[in-house]
């Protein structure tokens, strides 16, 4: 997902533009791994991916022929970077690894949660973006914005592709270190029950000895 984001980056200044573009992609990868799947044992191993290829382009055309019809101002604005949702290694990934290879029931409910996954992505990046560069939301200026301008400008960075991948790199960041806070937890948790399994079968086996040397002092005065 993360080298799918990249050329996406550049067009994902606002929220309704990576939403925009989510969707259009989103399209594609299911409708192109629902035919890639149902084509799959007539498709020769030696061309597969030029035949993925055109699949793929297939529906990024009709995407870009409806977007220019029906959505003029997004079709502008998302521009030449809907045309390379063909060479998008997210959509050409799971065709390869997935769709090709099963059937097209799974293969599309793969399609929408791979969508929905990119879908939120886009939807973070994009949302953060507009806020802090253009103080908007969805075109929408924020309540009471003029009055935090004193304080707080918007920073023009995040509108340029530079700031897209500065903000992805925070992100990264964030995660990897959620993800390393959550394996510490995960360890500690798993070391304090061995702690506790270990005091258990320690005062266990002080008590079994007690036990043993009560019977034995006992067995002693019988025998005096």
């Amino acid at each position: 997902i993360m080298l799918g984001l990249c050329p996406t980056l550049a067009v994902t200044t606002s929220l309704k533009n990576g939403v925009g573009m989510a969707a259009a992609a989103t399209f594609v990868l299911i409708f192109s791994n629902l035919i890639i799947s149902l084509l799959r044992r007539a498709i020769p191993e030696g061309v597969r991916i030029p035949c993925f290829i055109v699949v793929i382009a297939t529906f990024v055309t009709i995407v870009d022929l409806v977007m220019s019809a029906y959505l003029p101002d997004l079709h502008k604005a998302l521009g030449i970077f809907i045309p390379l949702i063909v060479v998008n290694c997210i959509i050409l990934g799971r065709a390869e690894a997935f769709a090709s290879k099963n059937k097209p029931v799974y293969s599309v409910a793969d399609g929408i949660g791979i969508g929905l996954g990119f879908l939120l992505a886009l939807v973070i990046i994009s949302g953060i973006r507009e806020v802090t560069g253009a103080g908007e939301l969805w075109g929408y200026p924020l309540a009471h914005w003029e009055r935090l301008k004193p304080w707080f400008q918007p920073a023009l960075v995040m509108t340029q592709p530079v700031g897209a991948f500065l903000l992805i790199g925070l992100l990264l960041g964030l995660f990897k270190w959620a993800r390393m806070r959550k394996e510490e937890h995960t360890k500690e948790a798993a070391f304090a029950k061995q702690r506790t399994i270990a005091e258990e079968l320690a005062r266990e086996a002080a008590e079994r000895a007690a036990k043993k040397k009560q019977k034995k002092g006992e067995s002693e005065e019988s025998s005096e």
